[in-house]
């Protein structure tokens, strides 16, 4: 099944090699580019892609509010965004994780974690890898007080708990099983449960609830 994707960022030349890097791969085919926010909502509307590969900095509408217009529209809610970042710059990443997102790249990964991202992302998961989770959540979420009750969260069983903390903190279902002494598959299920507990989309709109109503505290272990 081939992966219908959109490359959106005011650089032609990156586009253009984002989408040649995209077409090489046979399971993926761009079917659009854009070179700021209000095209690249156009282009998601007229092309309905599985994936938009957007850039945070782009003129007039930046990839934040695209991103935001692209899955409040009910005609497009099902796309994913794949934000592309260059982390000592952008500073608009959780912001772009709330407004929707269900992950982020760094401007220079690698070509093959590139693709794999978007595969990741067009399968229903949110790319928040570990390594980059830890950095950038702590980072971003600093700022903002908690702004979803905590009553939300009394739908949670203890367990529900315990893991939405470590899904918060960027573990994998892997890393999560081995903490908790429970399978794998375990750890799964009570990750698909909290996502429809808590009415998130992905692994990344976990995220931003379990800090936004203070479940976790950025740099607190």
């Amino acid at each position: 099944m081939t992966i219908r994707v959109v490359v959106a960022d005011d650089q032609a030349l990156v586009r253009g090699g984002f989408s040649v890097l995209l077409n090489s791969a046979p399971d993926i085919d761009v079917v659009g580019e854009a070179g700021d926010g209000a095209e690249a909502v156009d282009v998601v509307l007229r092309e309905r892609p599985d994936v938009v590969l957007m850039d945070i900095r782009m003129p007039m509408t930046d990839g934040i509010e695209a991103t935001r217009r692209i899955i409040a529209d009910e005609r497009t809610s099902a796309t994913r965004i794949l934000i592309v970042t260059t982390f000592d710059l952008d500073e608009y990443v959780y912001d772009g994780l709330r407004a929707g997102a269900s992950g982020f790249l760094l401007k220079d990964t690698r070509p093959d974690v590139l693709l794999e991202a978007v595969r990741v992302v067009a399968a229903g998961e949110a790319l928040l890898a570990p390594q980059i989770t830890r950095r950038l959540i702590e980072e971003f979420t600093a700022r903002p007080a908690p702004t979803v009750p905590a009553t939300s969260l009394e739908v949670l069983t203890e367990r529900e708990r315990e893991v939405l903390v470590l899904v918060a903190r960027g573990h994998s279902n892997a890393e999560i099983a081995e903490m908790l002494f429970m399978s794998p598959a375990t750890s799964k299920t009570h990750v698909s449960r909290l996502l429809m507990k808590l009415e998130s989309r992905d692994r990344a709109q976990l995220v931003m609830k379990a800090y936004e109503a203070g479940l976790v505290t950025p740099g607190v272990a």
